[in-house]
């Protein structure tokens, strides 16, 4: 496959283009999925391909194909050329690439249990035993429970003499258990997904955590539902995930502003002018996209037009100070390329994606910030999400909130919602806790793109305070 790659760069540097690469990607996948005690699906996948990109009279061109053949590789070559040339007769403007020296280099994700190399029955006996622990009572009317493992090995190759070989390996699983009573239905969940082994896996320790998920949905069922008013809201880690992918991750893509991509809920507020002058939250908040953090399903040595992964801050201390970008849009903003674009297997050309966007970690000891709140709400694990098409106006659902009175909590409220104006939210921020709970967490959903793509994200995220929040109910 590293030959093949190079043969192809060096055939595109023969047609003299102004730029071209290869992305050669053997992929595995498998998923295992029970329900009920029911095994509802087990697949087991793997494909390869390969992807060829031209910038030919400044305009781009991009065709793939799943057979790895010499004569085929010709023939890609040719139709990715045609169409970078039908593609200049129309363009609106040319395209200039910033600068990148050639890169050479190898990258692997640090693996202890190749999940692949576990027995299917023992991630099944594994899945039964959660099943089983949360089934324990009989107003636990479904249980849910999966294991998913992705490996990625890809071969990358330029007219700019670049070549690299990068290989991932990704593990995730998740449970969920549905209470039902008296014509209401309340659930709890609890999983995620890491660049890791199958020791990620153990790690999340889910027979464990089955039984504590099953009581918190039985305890919804009796809750109070969270009244609607505005107050002091501490959202939990595992909500700021969607937090910050929502309202800080995606309005950053400098693609979606400069409004060459639109899908997946428009186009972003984050407009150039803003840019390193706008007030984006408190100087307490500091966001970074981390292409470097041990572990995230962002992670990678470089991305899929051969930029190195970086750290890149987007918002420090409150200011908003830097795009999510690519070699093509980065000079736009008179910047360099944030090493953003990645592409959803070989024929997918790379499309601007967050790495690991992550919210730094602040001064306050959760503890203290629980105990320095007189009266609030503390938001848990995302239900729903809805935003505009500019990102400033979201409602986001918890499966579960409790109430907090002169820092302790007191009840549990069922069905909570927030809402807020995105800028105005952050800037109402005044307090992130500190390294004790930080914590890396994968979103291995995120749409973007026609056709449309999925790329694994990560998130690494700390409970944090708001002030003057709006919540209601979710109906």
């Amino acid at each position: 496959m590293d030959e093949f790659a190079r043969r192809v760069a060096d055939d595109l540097r023969s047609k003299k283009v102004d730029y071209g690469d290869v992305r050669v990607v053997m992929r595995e996948s498998e998923s295992i999925v029970l329900k009920n005690g029911i095994i509802e699906a087990i697949t087991h996948n793997s494909d390869v391909g390969f992807g060829v990109r031209v910038l030919k009279n400044s305009a781009w061109g991009f065709a793939s194909s799943n057979e790895i053949k010499r004569n085929v590789a010709g023939k890609i070559v040719r139709d990715a050329l045609k169409i970078a040339l039908a593609s200049a007769t129309v363009k609106s403007k040319d395209i200039i690439l910033t600068d990148l020296p050639s890169q050479q280099g190898v990258y692997s994700t640090r693996v202890e249990i190749d999940p692949f190399k576990i027995s299917l029955s023992d991630k099944i006996d594994l899945l039964l035993s959660c099943d089983k622990a949360m089934r324990k009572d009989k107003r636990i009317k479904i249980s849910e429970a999966a294991l998913r493992f992705r490996k990625n090995r890809v071969f990358f190759a330029s007219t700019d003499g670049s070549f690299i070989a990068q290989d991932f390996l990704f593990s995730g699983g998740s449970i969920k258990a549905y209470a039902m009573d008296k014509g209401d239905i309340q659930f709890r969940s609890y999983g995620d997904y890491a660049q890791k082994g199958f020791e990620f896996i153990r790690s999340m320790d889910f027979i464990k955590n089955a039984p504590r998920v099953a009581d918190e949905a039985l305890i919804l069922l009796g809750a109070e539902q969270c009244p609607q008013m505005e107050t002091t809201v501490i959202i939990n880690d595992d909500q700021m995930v969607l937090q910050v992918h929502e309202s800080c991750g995606h309005p950053a893509e400098l693609d979606r502003v400069l409004g060459t991509e639109a899908s997946y809920a428009g186009t972003s507020f984050l407009t150039t002018d803003k840019y390193a002058r706008f007030q984006y939250g408190s100087n307490v908040v500091s966001i970074v996209a981390d292409a470097t953090v041990p572990g995230g399903l962002g992670t990678f040595g470089w991305d899929d037009e051969g930029v190195p992964g970086q750290r890149v801050y987007l918002i420090k201390n409150g200011m908003f100070v830097g795009y999510l970008t690519s070699r093509e849009t980065a000079g736009i903003v008179e910047s360099r390329s944030s090493g953003a674009m990645r592409a959803d297997g070989w024929n997918r050309i790379p499309l601007i994606r967050m790495t690991n966007i992550n919210l730094e970690p602040g001064k306050w000891k959760f503890e203290d910030m629980l105990d320095d709140t007189n009266d609030g709400v503390f938001m848990m694990t995302n239900k729903s999400w809805s935003i505009d098409d500019k990102r400033l106006n979201f409602q986001f659902g918890c499966e579960m909130a409790k109430k907090i009175e002169r820092g302790k909590f007191t009840k549990v409220y069922k069905n909570p919602t927030y809402a807020g104006i995105t800028p105005q939210f952050w800037n109402n921020c005044d307090a992130v806790a500190n390294e004790n709970s930080w914590r890396m967490h994968g979103t291995p959903n995120c749409g973007k793109g026609e056709p449309g793509q999925i790329m694994y994200v990560g998130h690494g995220t700390t409970p944090a305070r708001f002030r003057n929040v709006q919540i209601g109910i979710a109906k």
